[in-house]
């Protein structure tokens, strides 16, 4: 089996000190690498756009862009970046759970509080996490529509089926779109105009950055602490779900 790579790690905090901190968490850590530090949020941007971490570690007051603020454009780039916030106040936490925050570590942290979230940071991008029995969504999904939609991109526009639609998800700044057989397609239209035109009855918006055809659930697992990952059939791309999307699902098919 090939060895698999360190799960890179930015960090981004204006107080030194606690860069520190970070840093030698992350580098006494098995299977993580640090690929950056940054002091305020535009450097964190700017870290991430060119490093692409898998995790960031985050201050939520830092001069220029909050933590908050930096948040919500990193998912709108990646939705998959697994954030961790980590800060001396208390009070931010419920806004950092709306952006689906890992986690939320209160200064002075415990370092063993933070090598569990590390731990379980490892196992959720590695896929070690136990897969637990769900009911199989394909089993009872409602029948969806039989017609297409027409998708704006720059060099025209395509036409696909919703039947082979799996996947519409925010990604670097565009909607994109995982059909049967592979297929891809991007569009600068924003994720809701998407959804608009979509099934109701087909497609299901787990996320504010993923829509999923419901037909094409295969299980859900665990995934931090209020987010849960759901896995499709004909795509190796992933979406995540929150924690009331899931109790709405699961409504669904009770």
């Amino acid at each position: 089996m090939a060895e698999q790579a360190d799960i890179r790690v930015a960090i981004a905090d204006d107080e030194e000190g606690m860069r520190l901190i970070l840093r030698k968490l992350i580098e006494g850590e098995e299977g993580f690498t640090l690929c950056g530090e940054a002091k305020d949020g535009r450097e964190l941007l700017a870290l991430a756009a060119e490093k692409r971490p898998q995790v960031c570690i985050l201050d939520v007051e830092m001069p220029g862009l909050s933590g908050l603020e930096c948040a919500r454009l990193l998912q709108d780039t990646d939705p998959q970046t697994v954030l961790v916030f980590a800060t001396a106040h208390e009070g931010y936490m419920a806004e950092a759970f709306e952006v689906y925050a890992f986690d939320y570590w209160v200064k002075p942290f415990k370092i063993d509080r933070a090598k569990q979230t590390l731990g379980r940071i490892r196992q959720a991008l590695r896929r070690e996490l136990p897969a637990q029995p769900r009911r199989a969504a394909e089993n009872r999904a409602a029948r969806g529509a039989s017609g297409r939609i027409m998708l704006r991109h720059r060099e025209g526009v395509h036409f696909v089926s919703q039947q082979d639609i799996l996947l519409v998800q925010r990604e670097n700044r565009a909607t994109v779109l995982y059909a049967k057989g592979g297929r891809r397609f991007e569009t600068s239209e924003p994720l809701g105009e998407v959804e608009a035109r979509l099934d109701k009855r087909l497609f299901f918006r787990c996320h504010k950055s993923y829509i999923v055809n419901l037909n094409a659930v295969d299980s859900i697992t665990p995934y931090g602490r209020w987010t849960y990952v759901v896995h499709l059939t004909g795509t190796d791309q992933d979406a995540l779900i929150t924690h009331d999307k899931y109790e709405e699902l699961e409504r669904m098919f009770s």
